[in-house]
């Protein structure tokens, strides 16, 4: 079987000259309850798979997999140093989470992945974004630039707290979680503590804490 495809080829192979155009797809299943936006993805060199958190040092799929089937491991193949793209694709699909990042042209003005070197040259329309979204109760965060986006976007001024959320528009909440990073100040399982809440909050079955 021939797995499904979120690279944007079109978008790799047209960023040049220090505009980087977003190298993946929109992840948007039809039975979305929560969508993450992020920032904007690492380089390619740091990436496992081609899909969302791509990079193998950051815990976001650990998190998920101890969320949802107490098991921090679920998604990740040790041996090859990468995610199990099909296990992620099928859950993602399943439980309704959605992926995309609030820019969709970034300059990166550092050799890194650090969201304070990154320039958005164009934000991405969030609105046209989750317009097919019947069920979407929220808008998910990890960063603060990413957070500061979808504010402006939205015409929010105070921007949330980290595991707190605010209305952004009837029906759609902003809910702002600690970044998936390592370099985040935070320990795993506080952090695994922070997405249940999250997830429960808008619905999902998960794993017993």
């Amino acid at each position: 079987m021939v797995m499904e495809s979120y690279l944007n080829t079109y978008n790799v192979g047209r960023s040049a000259d220090g505009v980087e155009y977003h190298p993946l797809l929109p992840f948007l299943p039809d039975n979305a309850r929560v969508l993450f936006l992020g920032s904007f993805p690492p380089q390619r060199k740091r990436w496992c798979c081609d899909f969302f958190y791509p990079n193998f040092i950051n815990d976001h799929w650990r998190i998920e997999g101890e969320v949802f089937y107490g098991d921090k491991d679920f998604f990740v193949d040790k041996g090859a140093k990468r995610f199990l793209l099909d296990r992620i694709m099928a859950h993602c699909k399943d439980c309704g989470i959605a992926f995309f990042d609030t820019a969709t042209t970034v300059r990166r003005l550092k050799d890194n992945a650090s969201d304070k070197f990154l320039e958005v040259v164009e934000p991405t329309d969030i609105r046209s974004l989750t317009m097919g979204l019947k069920r979407l109760r929220a808008v998910i965060t990890t960063g603060e630039k990413a957070t500061e986006t979808i504010c402006r976007y939205y015409g929010v001024d105070e921007l949330p707290k980290v595991n707190t959320c605010i209305t952004l528009e009837e029906g759609l909440e902003l809910y702002r979680l600690p970044s998936s990073s390592r370099a985040y100040p935070l320990a795993f399982a506080r952090k695994a503590e922070a997405y249940r809440a999250m997830f429960v909050r808008y619905g999902f079955d998960v794993a017993e804490g």
